[in-house]
């Protein structure tokens, strides 16, 4: 008699692939760490994040994911606007939604810019949104799950639109030959109870697979109310007002046991989630900076420009700043040769470490703030500590009189990318992204983001 096979020999029987992380804005509630922890308690060998219309996420899931042994797979909940019928009011409804799961570099590549084309070309106000023309020239290396009872065929299976469904899906067969699923979900809500026998029947009737998912906001059940909140907080409303976004205590991150309880009738739909992921093999990675090339009017490369403009500028600071009228030539000499060794130093790590270009272009556009008649602050953090900063104009404090050290800014034994903290008027900054924007070139030009989250304070002044 041979021995029974454990679960890790026959290997995992169900993966998430419906997961929100914090990165879903004021909507999620499973911080990216807390997932590798999850995965881990549960033996679970992969899950996808999934959140809506964005990509936040990718890279921090991506690492916390390989440092856990956890196999990572990149997604996102994306609105897609297709109005193929009405609703019963008669009115367009609402963009649908669907999961794009990223399954090699094209794919993740697609997925960032339908995200991009999302927040870029969306009317104010509204839900950030893309055009199905436009999903139709970013599907290859995707795999596609359509939305269960709330994607575009489950809303039209709840309207009785059976020919609109069937016609839906296969425009989505087109886009995505063998990569596309019928998402099915059971959180026990009346929406799901309605559509599934039809999403099921469908499935059935056009060969397309089944997948079980269970759309997680949530770790555990525990944490519904506080999920709840944060809900109500998003929207400004409360806890017992009915026209709100509302989940059910079912939202949360369920084991393999109880997704395989859930769905012991279609045993397909729970092994699809594990054919899935062995589908998808992509991750978001760091990479060394890009940055534009400055272009010297002599000709000259980065490192030899910032030499002679930085030489040239910290001559003008000391004749300006630094030397009086009562120095002779011994004074003065003796005064610029601690300026010119620091700067010399500061040229080298610059160099070695290989950023003057980056110098060089802040260098550019804060001059041309200056020139422009766009207030610029004097400098702030750890950038004000460099002489070339100070040579070059981007900072206006004098490192060397305030003891101010380069090492905290750019230190050769901690390789990372400078950062100068820069102030300048905000009626005003657009001029500036659009200068920097229209000679570095639009498609290497990019603002940022900084994520702020709710403390404790905070989240019990907004609950009351």
């Amino acid at each position: 008699m041979s021995r029974p096979k454990s679960r890790t020999a026959a290997g995992p029987e169900f993966i998430h692939l419906r997961v929100h992380s914090a990165y879903s804005l004021s909507e999620g509630a499973v911080p990216v760490k807390m997932m590798a922890s999850l995965c881990k308690q549960q033996a679970m060998p992969a899950v996808a994040i999934t959140d809506t219309s964005n990509m936040f996420g990718a890279l921090e899931f991506s690492l916390a994911m390989q440092d856990s042994g956890v196999q990572p797979i990149i997604g996102c909940q994306l609105a897609i606007t297709s109005h193929d019928g009405v609703d019963r009011s008669g009115r367009k409804p609402e963009p649908d939604t669907i999961v794009l799961l990223a399954q090699n570099e094209t794919g993740y590549r697609h997925l960032l810019k339908l995200t991009s084309h999302a927040f870029l070309k969306s009317d104010a106000g509204e839900t950030a949104q893309v055009p199905f023309e436009v999903l139709e020239k970013h599907c290859d290396g995707v795999i596609c799950l359509m939305g269960g009872a709330e994607g575009p065929i489950g809303r039209l299976i709840a309207n009785d639109q059976m020919d609109a469904a069937e016609a839906y899906v296969g425009r989505l067969q087109a886009l995505f030959p063998g990569r596309l699923y019928m998402e099915l979900q059971r959180h026990g809500t009346p929406l799901e109870q309605k559509t599934e026998p039809g999403l099921v029947e469908m499935a059935y009737k056009m060969d397309i697979p089944l997948v079980a998912t269970n759309e997680v906001f949530f770790p555990d059940r525990s944490m519904y109310s506080a999920h709840d909140a944060l809900l109500c907080i998003a929207e400004g409303k409360y806890v017992g007002d009915s026209d709100r976004i509302k989940r059910t205590p079912e939202h949360f991150f369920k084991s393999t046991s109880q997704m395989v309880e859930l769905f012991d009738d279609l045993p397909e739909a729970i092994s699809n989630t594990v054919v899935i992921a062995k589908r998808c093999a992509v991750a978001s990675k760091r990479h060394e900076p890009i940055l534009p090339t400055f272009s010297s009017a002599d000709g000259l490369d980065e490192a030899a420009e910032l030499e002679a403009m930085a030489t040239k500028g910290l001559h003008i600071r000391l004749e300006n700043e630094v030397f009086t009228a009562e120095m002779d030539e011994t004074a003065r000499s003796e005064a610029a040769k601690e300026y010119i060794d620091r700067l010399n130093y500061e040229i080298g790590v610059i160099n070695q470490m290989g950023f003057p270009g980056y110098f060089l272009i802040v260098s550019d556009f804060i001059q041309w703030s200056k020139e422009n008649n766009v207030p610029v602050g004097p400098g702030r953090g750890s950038g004000a500590g460099s002489v070339v900063a100070w040579a070059l104009t981007i900072t206006d404090l004098d490192p060397l009189r305030f003891g101010l050290l380069f090492e905290r800014f750019l230190n050769p034994e901690r390789v990372s990318m400078p950062d100068f903290d820069t102030d300048f008027c905000q009626d005003k900054r657009e001029k500036v992204i659009r200068y920097v924007q229209d000679k570095y070139g639009h498609d290497q030009v990019a603002q940022i983001i900084t994520f702020g989250t709710l403390q404790a304070r905070v989240v019990l002044r907004d609950v009351g």
